[in-house]
């Protein structure tokens, strides 16, 4: 193996898109830290592969970081998964890629599942240049971030989640106009898949008739 830390893409729904390398490389590693190893462990057990596993979430990463960086160090190779999606995109994972180079290891990022990326593809809105904000803070700075995107005129690309929902399209109305056209996309790759096309005020009626559920990718038209 040519690196020390591999950042693996997981599916974010159908287990069938998981790629044929990713697999190659979860069986091949030392070690996988996992966002939550009950649900990586449905995965790993599907496709029967038998590494060990650690967790490695937001709450123990900045304790656990140096000491996986030193297994590394030693010679391990260790690939990191999240829940779903590809690691450190709105996900653990930054803090160890920046210590891991830091320390002179090499790192390499497979391609493969996230969710911001068929959101967008299918949104009909331009994407061939968009701004991803991700999750929204839920307090303090969040008027701040909506503020700075006021008069953006890249297509942006939000994650939220369901309880959140119809507090953000809300907030979205306020800050772009009710008539500015967006996409809700929920569930993608799952079977309840969803996209939701409109204005704000259209997809937000529809989520007042219809309860959220699942998580969403919310993608919105920039500033003509």
């Amino acid at each position: 193996m040519n690196a020390s830390l591999y950042l693996v893409p997981t599916p974010i729904g159908n287990l069938k898109d998981i790629t044929l390398r990713a697999l190659e490389v979860l069986q091949s590693v030392s070690l996988i830290l996992a966002e939550d190893t009950r649900t990586s462990g449905k995965l790993l057990k599907h496709y029967e592969i038998l590494t060990p596993m650690r967790s490695y979430h937001m709450h123990n990463e900045h304790k656990a970081t140096a000491a996986v960086v030193a297994q590394m160090q030693a010679g391990q190779t260790i690939a990191l998964i999240s829940d779903a999606g590809t690691p450190a995109i709105s996900d653990p994972g930054f803090l160890l890629v920046r210590e891991a180079l830091a320390a002179g290891l090499e790192v390499e990022c497979l391609p493969g599942a996230t969710a911001l990326i068929p959101a967008l593809a299918a949104s009909g809105l331009p994407c061939e240049r968009f701004v991803f904000e991700g999750f929204l803070p839920v307090k303090k700075g969040r008027a701040t971030r909506l503020d700075g995107l006021k008069d953006e005129s890249r297509t942006m690309v939000f994650y939220e989640s369901p309880h959140k929902l119809l507090k953000t399209l809300t907030q979205f109305e306020e800050l772009f106009g009710s008539d500015r056209k967006a996409v809700a996309a929920r569930e993608i790759t799952k079977l309840h898949e969803e996209l939701v096309r409109g204005t704000l005020s259209e997809i937000k009626r529809h989520f007042e008739t219809k309860a959220p559920k699942g998580e969403f990718v919310l993608v919105v038209a920039g500033a003509s």
